[in-house]
């Protein structure tokens, strides 16, 4: 393996090579490899915890982090493009948009690169990378992904401390490519250990591949944060 693949890849290693076929080139997007990838498809359910996380949700909506609404059947497209960010970092973006009503759209915004310093890949979460959170990646028994949050980390200016997981939640999300329905299937959880569960969702998609060459403005962070 060399240095040159993508951050998936490289937090992987040999077990990449397990990743079912549409998900390895799903997940093979790099500078390297020429495309990004473009996934459209249906939020078959955005389920929410109980009423005492609303706020908490609400809260998260105005940085794109999370956000409280709730159903079935809602549009959506997920945009995994790569660039490299104003410290020369490989960055795969992770903007999920969602249609959930004829006049309201909602984005959860993320972009990823791979940290060398802490051998994972860092996924900052919202539209100014101010909570940067280590991704425990696996590859499951029929080549699916599977994710899991770790330590997480918030930065502000001057000001950074590692955030309490009392006080923010642990994600776990498994993806899959479905053989019969000919599409990509993910499921996300995200819990709270005091609050129980926060958000989650499950969708189905099928993905393009456009060259990696044109990255929209619209699916970048406002800001860029170099501590990881």
């Amino acid at each position: 393996m060399t240095p040159n693949t993508g951050i998936f890849q490289r937090a992987l290693g040999a077990d990449f090579d397990r990743l079912h076929p549409e998900m390895q080139r799903r997940f093979g997007v790099g500078i390297d490899a020429g495309y990004s990838c473009v996934g459209r498809g249906t939020m078959l359910e955005i389920r929410r915890g109980k009423w005492w996380t609303v706020p908490f949700l609400a809260f998260g909506a105005i940085r794109n982090i999370m956000f409280p609404d709730a159903g079935t059947g809602f549009p959506f497209q997920i945009d995994n493009y790569v660039y490299r960010d104003g410290y020369g970092r490989e960055t795969v973006t992770f903007v999920r948009t969602v249609q959930v009503s004829p006049r309201k759209r909602r984005r959860f915004d993320a972009t990823m690169i791979f940290s060398e310093q802490r051998e994972c890949v860092v996924d900052y979460l919202g539209t100014h990378q101010h909570l940067a959170v280590d991704l425990g990646l696996t590859v499951t028994p029929e080549g699916g992904l599977r994710l899991i949050s770790g330590a997480q980390r918030f930065y502000e200016g001057p000001i950074a401390f590692r955030f309490p997981l009392l006080f923010s939640g642990v994600a776990q999300l498994t993806e899959h490519f479905d053989e019969e329905k000919q599409r990509f299937v993910i499921d996300l959880e995200v819990r709270n250990r005091v609050l129980g569960m926060l958000f989650g969702y499950r969708a189905e998609f099928e993905c393009d591949y456009p060259d990696a060459v044109n990255v929209p403005a619209t699916v970048k962070p406002y800001r860029e944060e170099q501590r990881e």
